[in-house]
């Protein structure tokens, strides 16, 4: 019952569905940190002073979604400005090509010099018709012993009954494709192979919302490829000149990785390349994502919050912890040299488009991106140099970043984890550290985390999504980690008690966290309804608690948005991001730029605490945007913190049980706005 992060943008390593997780990466603390020193401390007292009503912060992470793919075809209410396909005529309402389709058409490209890997390369031009969505690694039937999806009710509730709602278990016993894996996906019928060069609504022309379907490329070196960003394209409202021109191109002309094989013979036949999975999405205009539409119209999203890391899992799931990048260690928290094959090379092999040399299942994820002169490095950082605020690149001396997904360097034990592709001890301090340090109380809520640390073959735990699995200041002290670090039953277990952490980061397991192929999207709003109906059912704790559901990063797909270049590994493309609190009620649509770092920027100043270290992202300005653009922070690099998502001058403002209408093209900007935005 294995998957592979096919996340296929992923990683090189065994990823776990009911199995052990598998890879990750990175975030570092200072610039070359020493291990924090923490000890376990006293919960922090709900009475502790915080700068808002807020007491306790719940961060739930599912798995791979852009912005656009979620909420792509959303209509705000009222008053309210959104930047999506729908709002840009990309689209209509019933997911067909709008008047504006062409701003988001796809070319293909040439890429054929083998000394160089090139961030935009030559010879555009746009497709006829989108390559055919492929099956990839979606199940082909359900089966009791190697789901998703499970053949029976019954094996679906003895496995997840205790996670979900006994009317959500029935969506993980459907959706299978019927076909082999990595074939064109015949469930799109006449569509297949004659889809229009643009996005389209998955469930209109193929798989209903309730099926499985592949999960695209989303790693590093690809994903700065398929923005095709340019300086020579920049405008006034993209001033960064990242097109995302050619995410189906990458897609099919790179794939997964390559790991260092010749690329096959048949590699450009409807059989072996991905396709054009990354320009599907849903819509909520016709019942997709009921749930996530519910909460927008009655709580807060953003249209501007994007995954921090270009790539996978790994990398952007411990930014949330870290608000930086991990580096390759000697496993005693000293920088060294990772072996050759796991240094990304993506150079073009010789005679071809654009296979990389080096990339893929089991092969490289780091780059030392001090040096210019390693393959991929020069082209990403004359990028940035060329960007009129010439962001820094972050990058420590001979450092080997992790770009992608490994292992972290401990088991849930606390024991070294020896396993081949693992990422070593980390030195990299935390916001786990900080809040030890303070007495502010913490989780880390893992579906699957006791059968984890018991080694279960039965497992769904994500352990690549765990930022504290690679620090040895927490990992190396036994009481801290039975303390801090639980499976889901105990959340359950706490909320009916009555009580929470100050902070909790929750993650579902493998079937239920969302991921392409692996899960649904439903499933990962059943599993955050059940956890939000719990915390509603307790007065008190919902009075001070704010919620946000995000996803670690945009899976590959396409995202229409803007793009802030901040340092060397990213930002990305925009993910979703909902907070749903009593103090963010009313359906605002909110434009301040963020990314995961901005979470960490919240807890830091609800809870005074001081940035993790002197290079963390966390030390970045909040954004200063302009209502004549408000995507566009003019303080580059700047991140912001969130507080302009709530509202906390104390008046009961609409709870959004009503619908008074929508028109997604009226502007408000976060600053001259409504006035009950006051932070």
């Amino acid at each position: 019952m294995k998957r592979y992060d096919n996340v296929r943008g992923g990683p090189a390593v065994l990823r776990s569905c009911l199995t052990l997780g598998a890879l990750s990466l990175a975030a570092a603390g200072a610039l070359l940190p020493a291990l924090a020193a923490s000890e376990p401390q006293p919960s922090s007292d709900p009475s502790m002073a915080t700068a808002t009503p807020i007491k306790h912060v719940i961060v739930i992470v599912g798995e791979n979604r852009t912005f656009d793919q979620v909420f792509g075809a959303y209509r705000p209410r009222a008053g309210q400005r959104i930047s999506n396909l729908l709002s840009k005529g990309i689209i209509t309402a019933d997911g067909r090509p709008g008047p504006n389709f062409a701003l988001a058409a796809q070319n293909t490209a040439q890429a054929v010099d083998p000394t160089r890997f090139e961030m935009n390369p030559g010879g555009k031009a746009a497709y006829s018709v989108l390559p055919a969505p492929n099956t990839g690694s979606a199940p082909t039937a359900a089966s009791d012993t190697n789901p998703p999806p499970f053949a029976t009710l019954a094996a679906a509730q003895a496995f997840e009954g205790a996670v979900l709602e006994p009317q959500d278990l029935a969506q993980l016993t459907t959706g299978a494709t019927g076909l082999p894996k990595g074939v064109p996906d015949t469930r799109f019928g006449a569509n297949t192979f004659t889809l229009p060069n643009g996005p389209f609504q998955i469930s209109r022309v193929g798989p209903d919302y309730d099926q499985y379907v592949a999960s695209p490329v989303h790693r590093f070196y690809q994903a700065w490829q398929q923005a095709d960003c340019s300086v020579k394209s920049a405008t006034t409202t993209n001033p960064s000149g990242c097109a995302m021109d050619l995410v189906a191109w990458v897609e099919t002309s790179v794939g997964a990785g390559t790991n260092g094989k010749p690329q096959p013979a048949n590699f450009n036949d409807q059989t072996t390349r991905e396709g054009s999975t990354a320009l599907g999405y849903y819509n909520v205009q016709t019942g997709d994502m009921p749930y996530f539409n519910e909460l927008a119209r009655k709580y807060t999203i953003s249209d501007n919050y994007h995954q921090p890391v270009m790539g996978g899992t790994g990398a952007n799931s411990v930014m949330i912890g870290t608000a930086d990048a991990v580096y390759y260690t000697d496993g005693h928290g000293n920088p060294a040299t990772p072996p050759s094959n796991q240094i990304e090379d993506p150079r073009p092999q010789a005679g071809t488009n654009n296979w990389y040399k080096q990339d893929g299942y089991s092969g490289g994820s780091y780059s030392n991106c001090s040096d210019t002169s390693q393959p991929g490095v020069g082209a990403v950082r004359s990028y940035l140099d060329s960007l009129p605020y010439h962001p820094k690149a972050n990058c420590a001396p001979g450092a080997y970043y992790l770009l992608n997904n490994y292992n972290p360097g401990y088991n849930g034990d606390g024991t070294v984890n020896t396993s081949s592709f693992t990422i070593p001890p980390s030195p990299v301090r935390t916001i786990a550290d900080a809040m030890l340090e303070r007495g502010v109380s913490w989780k880390y809520y893992g579906e699957g985390w006791n059968a984890f640390v018991a080694n279960s073959p039965t497992s769904t735990y994500c352990n690549i999504c765990n930022p504290f699995l690679y620090e040895t200041a927490i990992m190396t002290k036994p009481a801290i980690v039975k303390a801090h670090l639980q499976d889901t039953t105990d959340l359950y277990a706490d909320i009916s008690r009555g009580y929470l952490p100050a902070v909790s980061f929750v993650k579902p397991g493998g079937l239920l966290d969302g991921h392409p192929a692996s899960s649904k999207y439903g499933l990962f709003e059943a599993f955050s309804r059940k956890l939000i109906d719990a915390v509603r059912s307790n007065p008190k704790l919902w009075a001070s608690t704010a919620i946000f559901i995000t996803n670690d990063e945009g899976g590959g797909y396409y995202d229409s948005g803007y793009i802030q270049p901040v340092d060397f590994f990213g930002d990305g493309p925009r993910i979703p991001l909902i907070i749903v609190s009593p103090y963010s009620r009313g359906g605002h649509v909110s434009h301040q730029y963020g990314d995961h770092v901005s979470i960490l920027k919240f807890i830091e100043r609800n809870w005074s605490l001081a940035p993790i270290t002197t290079r963390s992202r966390d030390n970045l300005p909040n954004p200063v945007q302009l209502p004549g653009n408000p995507y566009v922070p003019v303080n580059a690099p700047a991140v912001g913190d969130l507080f302009t998502a709530f509202h906390f001058d104390g008046r009961d403002h609409d709870d959004g049980d009503s619908d008074d209408g929508h028109h997604g093209g009226e502007h408000r900007s976060e600053q001259g706005g409504a006035g009950w935005w006051p932070f």
